[in-house]
C-alpha cells in the first residue's frame, strides 16, 4: 500500500474515533430474526452422523449503511466516488481468488455460506448510499492499484459474521453444547457416595414390590414412575402403609398432611424428580425407558442426578450393561438383584381364529382404535359385555374400566384394549390375545412405519396375563389369526436386545446461554444449532427426539414471550395431533404474553362449558381433547400460578368431565352397534390398518396415528352408497399398496369379500319398479 494510501487510512481511523456512528461494525443492525427451519426438513441427531451446521443456520438481514444527509466521509477523503460497475468488477475478482476461498474455509464459511455472504456483501456495497469510510477508501485504493484486492477480506468476513452470528462465537457455542460428561452436570449427586441397586427381571416378578418395601420403610425417599397412574398408586399405597407420602406430577402437588407441609416421602412422575433435595432412598421404575426417543432424558437425569444414598432401579435386564457403564463413569457401586416371574405363562398352540372362542378373563390387544371398535361390536353381538381401554382415555376412566373388568361380581368378563395395558394398570387377565402383531412406529426420520412389535413390547404386554395375586395364577397368550402364532412364538423366544444408549435433551440453562450468543435466533433454530454442534459420548448416550419441541416452538414463534417462558411452554406434554389442543395451547401462550390471567370463566368460554354426554364418537373425541386442554391448564398452573389462578376449580371441572367421558365410553358400544345394524361391512374382519388417516383437521406434519376424527370419517365413508364406495376403494387401494400396508393378495381377498357381501345385500333388495306391498315392507 502506498504512503498516500496509508495516510488516508490513518485519517479515516481518526475520523471514526470521533464519529463511531458511521463505523461498519456499529451500523450493521439486525432487522430480521432467523426464521423457522423448512417444514420439509426432518432433523434428528443420529449416531451415524448429524445434520451439518451450515445447512441449518439462517442468515439475518443486514441494514445498508446510512449517514446524516447521506454524506460519504470516504468519498470526501478519497476525492473519488465509486461507480457500481467498478465495485462489482472488484468484488467478482475478489471472491474468485483461491486464497480468499481458503481463508473463508478457515473461518467457518463453507461453499454455501460463502456464496450467501458474498451476495449479501456485494448487495451491501452496491446499494448503500454511503459506504463505511474504511471500506470506501480500500475500494478506492484498489481501483487506483495502490492496494491489494485481498485487503477486502477483513471487511468481507466482518459482514459475514453479522450475517451469520454463530461465526463470531462458534467456540463458545461448542463448549456450551459439549454433552460428553453428563454425570458432571449434577454436583449434588457427585458430592455424595451413592449405592445403586438394580432390581431386574420380567413383568410380574416382584422387582418393584421389593424396591417399594425399602422405600416405605426408609426415613426419606422419592419414587419416580413413568406414568401418573403409577405415581398415584404408590402415593396411595405408601400412605395406607402408614408412611406419609406426597404426590408430585406435572399438574399438581398433593400433600399427605392436612396442614399442607411437605412429607419426607414423595411419589412423582420421573420428569418431576428433584436433583437438589437429598434423601435416603430413590426408586426409579421402568429404567429400560432410558432408551425412549421422547422421554429417555428424564430417566438419565434421575439416574445420574438424584442425590440419594440408595438408588433402586427397576426394569428389564436389557438395561444392565448400560447401567454398569454409566455407574463406572460415576465411580459408584452397583448391586444386581435378579428376579424370576412369579407365575407361569404359556403360549398356546392354537390361535383364537374366531371371536366365538372368547372366554372370561380374555383380553384382545389391538393396535388401532378401528380394531377396538370393530372387535367390541362383534363381541357385543355374541353376548359379551366388554370393557374398553386405550391410550387417550383419561386416567380415571381407565381405572374405572379396569375395576369393572376385575370385579368378579360384574358381568363384564372380556377386555378389548391397546398396548396401554402394558404399564400402570393391575388387570386380572387369564389370556392375552394379540389381534395383530403389526404396530405403527416412527422411524428416525419421523415418518410412520408399520412393523412387527419388538420382543420387549411383546413380553411387556403378554406378561399382563396370569399376574401374581389375581384370580388367574397361570397366564396364557395367543394370537387372533393363525398365521400370526408362529411369528409370536418367534418374537417371544428372542432375547431382548440390550439397551445401548441413554437419552439426553438440551436444558433451559444451556439454551439460555445459546440465546445470549445468538439473540436473534428463534427457539426452534437454537435447538437445531445446539444439537448440530453438540458433542456426545455416542457409546452410552444419544440425543432425544426434538421434533415435538420444535413444532411447539414454531407455533409460538410470533408470540412475544421471554425465552425461559417460551422454553417451558414448549416442554408442555400435549398431543400435537389434536387441533383443538394446539389451538388452546396457542391461546394460553397469547394470554400469557399479554399478562392476562386465565380465569375459570375465560376457560369455560373457550372450551364451551358446560358439556353434555357425547352422542357419537366425534363428540367423544372432542371431549378427550377438552380433557387434554384442562390437563395443559393444570400443567401450566404449576409453573405460572399467577396467570393460571383457578387450578383447583379446573381440577374439579376435570373430574366432572372424566365422569362424562366415562359415561360416553360405557354407552359408545350401543351407539356403534346401532350404527352397524344396516351395515354390510364387518369391522372385526378388516385387516390391520386398512384405512389411511384422512382427517383434514389433523396438522399435516403430525399424522402419525389415527385419531377418533379420522376413524369416524372412515366409518362414515363405509356407509355411503356402493357406487361412491367403489370409486373411493380404487383410490384407497392404490394408496394402501403404495404405502406397503397391504399386498395385492390381501386386496384381492378383500375385494372378493366385498363382492360377496354386496351380492347378498342385493338379493334382499326389492326390484326397482315393483310397487307391491311386500316390496314396500
Amino acid at each position: 500500500m502506498s504512503l498516500c494510501g496509508l495516510c488516508r487510512h490513518s485519517m479515516a481511523r481518526h475520523v471514526l474515533r470521533n464519529n463511531t456512528s458511521i463505523c461498519l461494525s456499529n451500523e450493521l443492525l439486525v432487522n430480521k430474526v432467523m426464521t423457522r427451519v423448512a417444514k420439509t426438513a426432518h432433523f434428528r441427531h443420529k449416531s451415524d452422523g448429524k445434520t451439518d451446521l451450515e445447512s441449518i443456520v439462517i442468515p439475518v438481514s443486514v441494514r445498508r449503511t446510512q449517514t446524516p444527509d447521506d454524506i460519504s466521509v470516504g468519498e470526501e477523503l478519497s476525492g473519488k466516488s465509486l461507480k457500481k460497475n467498478e465495485i462489482i468488477v472488484i468484488l467478482n475478482k475478489f471472491i474468485q481468488r483461491p486464497v480468499i476461498r481458503k481463508l473463508c474455509e478457515d473461518n467457518g464459511l463453507n461453499h454455501r455460506l460463502m456464496n450467501e455472504a458474498f451476495i449479501s456483501f456485494r448487495k451491501h456495497c452496491v446499494e448503500s448510499k454511503a459506504l463505511a469510510t474504511e471500506l470506501h477508501l480500500i475500494l478506492s485504493d484498489i481501483l487506483q492499484n495502490v492496494a491489494n484486492i485481498d485487503d477486502l477480506f477483513p471487511y468481507f468476513i466482518n459482514h459475514a459474521k453479522v450475517l451469520f452470528p454463530h461465526l463470531d462465537c462458534i467456540e463458545e457455542l461448542k463448549k456450551i453444547s459439549d454433552l460428553r460428561l453428563p454425570p458432571n452436570w449434577y454436583s449434588e449427586a457427585r458430592s455424595m457416595t451413592r449405592k445403586v441397586i438394580f432390581h431386574c427381571g420380567p413383568t410380574n416378578s416382584g422387582k418393584t414390590y421389593h424396591a417399594l418395601q425399602r422405600f416405605m420403610t426408609c426415613k426419606s425417599g422419592v419414587y419416580c414412575g413413568p406414568l401418573k397412574l403409577l405415581a398415584v398408586e404408590v402415593h396411595q399405597k405408601t400412605n395406607a402403609y402408614g408412611t406419609p407420602c406426597d404426590l408430585v406430577t406435572g399438574e399438581e402437588r398433593r400433600f399427605a398432611g392436612e396442614d399442607n407441609t411437605a412429607s419426607n416421602h414423595v411419589a412423582c412422575t420421573v420428569e418431576m424428580s428433584s436433583v437438589t433435595e437429598r434423601c435416603e432412598v430413590a426408586v426409579i421404575d421402568e429404567i429400560q425407558m432410558i432408551r425412549d426417543m421422547g422421554r429417555g432424558w428424564a430417566w438419565t437425569r434421575a439416574l445420574l442426578g438424584i442425590p440419594a444414598e440408595e438408588i433402586h432401579l427397576c426394569g428389564e435386564e436389557a438395561a444392565l450393561d448400560l447401567i454398569k457403564e454409566m455407574m463406572a463413569a460415576t465411580g459408584e457401586e452397583l448391586e444386581v438383584r435378579r428376579y424370576k416371574r412369579l407365575t407361569p405363562i404359556t403360549i398356546e398352540d392354537k390361535a383364537l381364529v374366531s371371536l366365538d372362542n372368547i372366554k372370561p378373563g380374555d383380553c384382545i390387544v389391538c393396535f388401532s382404535k378401528k380394531d377396538i371398535f370393530g372387535v367390541s361390536l362383534e363381541l357385543e353381538k355374541r353376548g359379551h359385555e366388554v370393557a374398553v381401554i386405550y391410550g387417550t382415555l383419561p386416567p380415571a376412566t381407565k381405572l374405572s374400566q379396569t375395576n369393572k373388568f376385575n370385579d368378579p361380581n360384574d358381568s363384564c368378563k372380556v377386555l378389548v384394549a391397546t398396548d396401554a395395558i402394558g404399564m400402570g394398570l393391575n388387570l386380572s387377565l387369564r389370556r392375552v390375545i394379540f389381534y395383530s402383531l403389526i404396530k405403527p412406529t416412527l422411524n428416525e426420520k419421523g415418518e410412520k412405519e408399520m412393523d412387527v412389535i419388538s420382543t420387549s413390547q411383546a413380553l411387556q404386554i403378554a406378561g399382563r396375563a396370569g399376574r401374581y395375586g389375581t384370580n388367574f395364577s397361570h397366564g396364557f397368550v395367543t394370537t387372533f389369526r393363525a398365521d400370526d402364532l408362529p411369528l409370536l412364538k418367534d418374537v417371544l423366544s428372542r432375547p431382548v436386545e440390550p439397551i445401548e444408549a441413554a437419552g439426553l435433551h438440551p436444558t433451559a440453562d444451556q439454551i439460555e446461554l445459546f440465546a445470549y450468543h445468538l439473540p436473534n435466533a428463534t427457539l426452534s433454530n437454537l435447538i437445531d444449532i445446539f444439537v448440530s454442534l453438540s458433542q456426545i459420548n455416542e457409546t452410552n448416550y444419544f440425543m432425544c427426539d426434538i421434533e415435538s419441541f420444535k413444532f411447539l416452538a414454531d407455533m409460538l414463534q410470533h408470540v412475544p414471550l421471554p425465552l425461559r417462558a417460551r422454553y417451558v411452554f414448549c416442554c408442555a406434554p400435549i398431543n400435537t395431533k389434536f387441533v383443538f389442543v394446539c389451538t388452546m395451547f396457542l391461546k394460553y401462550a397469547r394470554q400469557y404474553s399479554m399478562n392476562q390471567p386465565m380465569t375459570l370463566d375465560w376457560l369455560c368460554r373457550h372450551i364451551g362449558w358446560p358439556i353434555a354426554t357425547p352422542k357419537n364418537i366425534v363428540e367423544l373425541a372432542h371431549l378427550e381433547s377438552v380433557f387434554d386442554v384442562l390437563d395443559l391448564y393444570l400443567w401450566l398452573s404449576y409453573r405460572f400460578a399467577d396467570l393460571f389462578p383457578d387450578a383447583e376449580l379446573v381440577r374439579d371441572m376435570q373430574k366432572e368431565l372424566d365422569y362424562i367421558i366415562l359415561q360416553g365410553v360405557l354407552g359408545i358400544i350401543r351407539l356403534l352397534k346401532a350404527s352397524e345394524t344396516n351395515r354390510s361391512y364387518s369391522l372385526a374382519q378388516t385387516s390391520e390398518n386398512e384405512f389411511l388417516p384422512k382427517s383434514k383437521d389433523i396438522h399435516k406434519s403430525h399424522t402419525f396415528s389415527a385419531t377418533y376424527d379420522e376413524d369416524i370419517n372412515e366409518l362414515q365413508r363405509l356407509t355411503s352408497k356402493s357406487t361412491k364406495q367403489s370409486m373411493k376403494e380404487s383410490l384407497l387401494s392404490k394408496q394402501l399398496i403404495k404405502k406397503g400396508l397391504i399386498t395385492n393378495e390381501i386386496l384381492t381377498r378383500l375385494q372378493e369379500e366385498w363382492s360377496q357381501n354386496m351380492n347378498k345385500s342385493n338379493k334382499t333388495k326389492p326390484i326397482v319398479g315393483l310397487n307391491t306391498k311386500k316390496s314396500k315392507k
